[in-house]
């Protein structure tokens, strides 16, 4: 037997002697594993559910599985046979001793019943291996003493790479060939099919919204921004609370356990305090005006809302940290903790100005730069939509034209760089209450009462940048007294 074939599941006594070969591996698990699904490609969802092709310690075997995955994915065949021509140039096998080794592995197939116990040796060994490099890493990390490394960030990242280790069955990611990236996006485009409604994403609760950006997609950044009294925090606010309001759960489309509607939601408060942002929502949910809850000026009715709103959204799974001035890196290892013990379909930053990035100096478009890459690296790890809010520049206010653009943006490069999606609240009729002409302009004051008709409880959402899709307007309709945004009922939908 080729000296590649040998077994070897045992770990050495010393980290520091291991080599390449005596790491924990079972080649002949492996073969057999193989074997087993070039002779019946039924048993294939049996392994599929434990390991993937980088889970196996021959690159030749990871290969193997792949091409046999993809095939069988395809409802085609996979045979010794039939793997013959994608494999026949592959310089790995010709060592093994060519296509004659696929004949070898089918003849060496373990039993059905075993398959799904091997798949599972395979995947501990492989666990094993990202745990032994892992342990190197952060042996080598903490004997480099220097005073850029703090040690605190070295256990944030440490925690990182666990945490993806522990997800998705390794620490670093690394090349992945085109063949694995196709399957992916397959099966992303197959979730958006089978999703009633058709959108990809998460739905936001408001149906022009949803329609322009096709919900919250995974792994995105969205910057919400806006000048103050626009309605970021309100608008942010509507959002996280109807998406947690649809929370279902059940199988995704992946097959694992998970949110099929809705999503648990973390909002990250650094203005507002959680009990602020708690009547918020409650105002939103039971319709009594957020500055008679904040004054205790309720009639009976409306305190009764109050409480029945209080108690239906108990169990809503809506989580708020209100720590002030976190730095990024503890904002991504709280995030990481959340998603770990409660799950985490949805993340909002309120707002990104009042995020930490340390080791930036005084140089605050570095340090801009560094949270928003932050940012992104959250949204990609836990494969999850991030919403952060952003404050504008004031040149916005010297313009005619107030409804804000990309250049409006603080410190806007890197954020429209890093962003997936870039959106501006903007709210014609707060401008327009502020030109209100004297009691004496009667003619003035009929046309500013017309135009105040015409924008009032209006509010837009101009999309600036969306990486993948159209920009353009949303039009929402907004209820300044519960701080409530909502779909606009169109001319033509009146009536209906």
């Amino acid at each position: 037997m080729n000296e590649i074939a040998r077994m070897d599941s045992g770990v050495p006594a010393t980290q520091d002697d291991m080599s390449e070969a005596s790491l924990p591996h079972n080649i002949e698990a492996e073969q057999q594993l193989l074997g087993a699904l070039l002779t019946d490609n039924d048993l294939y969802d049996r392994a599929a559910s434990v390991i993937k092709s980088d889970h196996f310690y021959d690159p030749v075997h990871a290969r193997i599985y792949e091409i046999c995955a993809a095939r069988i994915q395809k409802n085609a065949l996979a045979s010794p046979v039939t793997l013959k021509p994608f494999l026949e140039e592959d310089e790995g096998l010709k060592a093994l001793g060519g296509p004659k080794y696929l004949v070898t592995l089918a003849a060496s197939a373990v039993a059905a019943y075993a398959v799904r116990d091997y798949a599972q040796l395979i995947y501990d060994l492989a666990i094993r291996r990202e745990l032994i490099s892992l342990g190197k890493d952060i042996q080598a990390q903490a004997n480099d003493v220097t005073v850029e490394k703090e040690p605190a960030d070295q256990i944030v990242d440490a925690e990182a790479k666990l945490y993806k280790l522990a997800e998705q069955g390794k620490s670093e990611s690394g090349f992945q060939s085109f063949l694995s990236a196709i399957k992916q996006a397959v099966d992303v485009a197959n979730a958006a099919y089978q999703r009633d409604g058709g959108l990809a994403g998460t739905s936001t609760g408001l149906i022009d919204l949803d329609k322009k950006l096709g919900g919250l997609h995974r792994s995105d950044l969205l910057i919400l921004a806006g000048r103050p009294s626009m309605g970021k925090t309100s608008l942010a606010t509507n959002i996280a609370f109807n998406v947690a309001k649809a929370y279902k759960r059940g199988k995704t489309y992946d097959g694992r356990d998970g949110a099929v509607e809705g999503g648990v939601v973390g909002f990250y408060s650094l203005e507002m305090s959680a009990e602020q942002l708690a009547a918020r929502v409650l105002s939103e949910a039971s319709e009594v005006p957020s500055e008679q809850i904040r004054k205790g000026d309720m009639t009976e009715a409306e305190f009764r809302r109050f409480v029945e709103a209080a108690k239906a959204l108990e169990s809503c799974p809506l989580y708020i940290d209100d720590t002030p001035a976190l730095p990024i890196a503890q904002l991504a290892a709280r995030a990481r903790r959340q998603k770990r013990t409660h799950g985490l379909d949805l993340l909002i930053v309120d707002y990104l100005q009042l995020v930490k990035a340390p080791g930036a100096g005084d140089n605050r478009v570095n340090e801009v730069s560094a949270i928003t890459q932050g940012l992104k690296a959250i949204a990609k790890e836990l494969d999850i939509p991030v919403i952060a809010l952003s404050q504008l520049s004031r040149q916005v206010e010297s313009r005619e034209d107030k409804r804000p653009q990309l250049s409006d943006l603080r410190e806007s490069g890197s954020i429209e760089q890093d962003a997936d999606v870039v959106m501006f609240v903007y709210r014609e009729e707060y401008y327009k209450e502020r030109e209100k002409p004297g009691d004496h302009q009667l003619d003035k004051m009929a046309e500013w009462q017309a135009a105040m008709e015409a924008v009032h409880g209006k509010a837009e959402v101009v999309i600036g940048k969306q990486r993948h899709g159209p920009i353009g307007t949303v039009e929402l309709s907004f209820e300044g007294r519960f701080t409530r945004f909502g779909n606009l009922v169109k001319p033509w939908q009146e009536g209906r």
